[in-house]
């Protein structure tokens, strides 16, 4: 029998027990830099590097407004 789980994020811990911490440049830059060492990673084959740069971009913009 399947059982459904309820209040449970994406990665299966408890939502109201993680922190979201917004993405800064600093953040991005070790992502990208990792990504550039290792091309088959998943975070360059999933373009996560490009994302966390635009999500760092974003926010940047946000702290200045």
């Amino acid at each position: 029998m399947a059982t459904a789980v309820i209040g449970q994020g994406w990665c299966g811990y408890d939502e109201a027990m993680t922190k979201q911490t917004p993405m800064d440049k600093e953040a991005a830059a070790r992502i990208q830099s990792a990504a550039a060492r290792n091309p088959e990673s998943d975070s360059k084959t999933s373009d996560f590097d490009r994302r966390a740069q635009s999500s760092a971009d974003k926010h940047e913009d946000e702290d200045d407004e």
